[in-house]
């Protein structure tokens, strides 16, 4: 399924700002943020997005739980979902997969080439874009 709506998913307001400017105006994406993980779990059933974006660390509901929260919810077991985070380090890729994600993005994003290295990321996992 091609992707033509993307929710990103983070507790910094700048973080979605810069997030929704490359997404939708270089990737050409539909983008609704969610500044909460509480939040993304009910945008999620309302927008139906193609893809997912989720900041690791955020207050009440961090990373991982919103992540299985949203694979727990009707329909999501197949939505690509990417982690991001500003301390990448060896082994933590592996970690999120095993959690349910679909790879991890460092922070902060090249707003050039963020929706590249999505659609780079996705063929690699065999996903049509």
């Amino acid at each position: 399924m091609p992707i033509q709506k993307v929710m990103l998913v983070d507790d910094d307001p700048d973080i979605l700002k810069v997030g929704k400017m490359s997404l939708s105006g270089v990737g050409k994406w539909e983008v609704c943020v969610a500044l909460s993980g509480k939040e993304a779990i009910k945008m999620a059933v309302e927008q139906k997005p193609d893809l997912v974006i989720i900041d690791t660390s955020m207050p009440e509901i961090d990373g991982v739980t919103t992540l299985t929260q949203i694979r727990n919810l009707p329909n999501f077991q197949n939505v690509p979902v990417f982690m991001t985070t500003t301390r990448v380090e060896q082994g933590e890729e592996v970690f999120y997969q095993s959690r349910g994600a679909n790879g991890l993005i460092a922070k902060p994003f090249n707003l050039k080439t963020l929706p590249q290295e999505i659609m780079s990321k996705l063929q690699s996992l065999g996903m049509q874009t």
